[in-house]
């Protein structure tokens, strides 16, 4: 079967089979309450606890499918992808449950074994090439890793309850606005001591850590390899810990702050299993489907196909709501912005209302994304040397995440280098993902759909803008790094959707490329996130919010910047 390429201007002969989620048949009113610009998790999260707090709210989305990043779409016919944004973990239990998430259709499998490195090595006396997987069976953790290296096996379960000791403390701060440093250090006395209560999330969060304290500062701040040299000697284990590290970000192991990059992908938790990752069914657009139709169970009006022009401000300063590219004026007490920060304050507000200063300041975040994500529709499942299935059937490490080029560090800093440079890498970091291996709803029967989010490529290539031949170029290269782990793999190929960051930019509205909406960076984290003036999802104008990933807690927390910012806006409304 010959190869497809993806194009946008075949998006809707496509998209046409019906797999999509569709908004509410109902008209768009003249007036809300609650406006939400996008229809992202976040925005879609905010919309469901306004309205079930009483709140009239409409979602407003640009795209002609809800989920933002998170969004499930028929590409080529029978192949449903998770087109951006593909695993599920960091959705906090307390909104799954508030929003009846399971009720409203949201269904996960489960990964287990979750880790799988496959080596480039030849076989010794005939055996296949060495691999590394890694899972929930500490037992067979420890046989994988003492493959390569004893002492790192003894050291392993230690390391790992480490890590969750730290990644657990920082619970309190997910689900929690920042500290409110005006209100706690100006005002009235019972002003301020109604702001000390925001300082009580992160009292949690010392308390729990304890003696603790120092480590989980040194792991914020360091590159994550000095934490790993200290912990392990063997390869691939220090780079397949490393790849979290980095995962999304314009990085390397080596530099410092990587450590919390690290904190931020452990910290998760799916069906109470602390650090799982899962595949949602249909797609990652299954979550915004289920968090849509609990948004709509409690009367929030949610809609597709309208594009906001520009966020209307009133002659006092205030927003009084938006006016979409049609011209059509929707007018509300207060405004949502699920769009990151930049979009917000430089496109979809008037400059004229905001300072000079302000906008400076929101010019100076940093967006720098290093991923391509390419989604491949195959017909056949690949079939990789270090671990044969040539019957054609999945083993277990098929439902892993599959590190490819992840052999040691030294790789990953080369592709480092190169993107930072301006070029893609000659070696890039892959993470493969086969969710139908587990989900059946995402191929036909005997294909397979494979997610490859590679790393590192830059924004421009050189100084030049990417061109399709670019592309085409770079997919090439991925596949032939996948044709050495897996032969085969290249012949299986049916069609194929190349995103690299301007596109990730262009189609789901991430500035950058960037998918967490801002750069995960200890400068952009909690009372700087997105900016020290902007972390309590507030904005310079009345009545314009922010509850997207580019605030705290930031990208792939999935749904707490919308939930935090719907109490805030609440919060107002009532005190209004």
């Amino acid at each position: 079967m010959a190869a497809a390429v993806w194009t946008e201007r075949g998006r809707r002969a496509v998209t046409a089979v019906g797999t999509l989620t569709r908004a509410s048949h109902s008209a768009v009113r003249a007036q809300y309450d609650a406006l939400v610009i996008g229809g992202g998790h976040n925005g879609l999260v905010a919309a469901a606890y306004l309205q079930r707090g009483g709140v009239k709210t409409a979602v407003l989305e640009r795209r002609h499918v809800l989920g933002g990043a998170a969004v499930s779409e028929e590409i080529f016919p029978g192949f449903h992808f998770s087109r951006c944004s593909y695993l599920l973990s960091l959705l906090r239990p307390h909104i799954s449950a508030d929003l009846e998430l399971k009720k409203h259709g949201l269904k996960v499998y489960m990964r287990d074994p979750h880790a799988f490195t496959p080596m480039l090595e030849e076989g010794v006396r005939g055996a296949p090439p060495r691999s590394l997987t890694l899972g929930s069976d500490l037992a067979m953790n420890l046989r994988e890793i003492g493959k390569f290296s004893q002492k790192d096996a003894k050291a392993f379960p230690e390391f790992v309850a480490h890590l969750e000791k730290l990644a657990g403390a920082i619970h309190p701060l997910l689900d929690a606005p920042p500290v409110d440093i005006p209100g706690v250090t100006a005002g009235s006395l019972s002003k301020r001591l109604t702001a000390a209560k925001t300082l009580m999330p992160i009292v949690r969060c010392g308390l729990k850590l304890g003696r603790n304290i120092p480590d989980f500062y040194e792991i914020i701040t360091a590159p994550i390899m000095k934490i790993l040299n200290r912990w392990f000697e063997s390869e691939p284990l220090r780079a397949t810990l490393a790849t979290d590290a980095v995962i999304g970000a314009m990085t390397s192991p080596s530099n410092p702050g990587s450590g919390y990059v690290l904190l931020h992908h452990v910290m998760g938790e799916l069906e109470k299993e602390k650090g799982a990752w899962g595949y949602v069914e249909g797609g990652m657009g299954g979550v915004s489907k289920a968090i849509a139709s609990s948004a709509r169970s409690y009367g929030a009006d949610i809609f597709t196909e309208k594009d906001v022009e520009q966020v209307l401000v009133g002659s006092d300063g205030a927003a009084k709501g938006v006016v979409l590219k049609d011209g059509t004026e929707i007018h509300s007490k207060v405004v949502l912005s699920n769009a990151t920060p930049y979009v917000t304050f430089k496109n979809l507000t008037p400059q004229g209302s905001l300072s000079p200063e302000f906008i400076k300041a929101v010019d100076q975040i940093d967006y720098t994304s290093p991923v391509t994500k390419i989604n491949v529709a195959v017909d056949k499942l690949p079939n990789f040397l270090a671990c044969p299935t040539p019957d054609g059937k999945p083993g277990p490490h098929h439902q892993c995440s599959i590190h490819l080029n992840c052999e040691s560090v030294e790789v990953l800093e080369t592709a480092y280098k190169d993107a930072i440079n301006g070029r893609p890498s000659a070696r890039p970091m892959l993470e493969m993902t086969i969710p139908s291996v587990l989900d059946p709803t995402l191929a036909p029967p005997g294909c397979h759909v494979v997610s490859l989010f590679t790393q590192f490529t830059p924004y421009h290539i050189e100084g030049r803008e990417w061109t399709d031949q670019d592309r085409e170029a770079f997919a090439d290269l991925a596949f032939d790094w996948v044709e050495r782990y897996a032969p085969g793999f290249k012949r299986s190929v049916v069609g194929r959707d190349v995103l690299a960051p301007p596109d990730l930019e262009r189609i789901f509205g991430l500035t950058g490329g960037n998918i967490f909406h801002g750069s995960m960076s200890l400068d952009q984290l909690y009372l700087a996130r997105p900016l020290p003036s902007l972390s309590d999802y507030r904005s310079p104008i009345k009545g314009l919010y922010l509850c997207g990933s580019g605030c705290h807690p930031g990208g792939g927390v999935m749904g707490s910047s919308g939930w935090n910012a719907a109490l805030t806006v609440m919060a107002d409304l009532k005190r209004s």
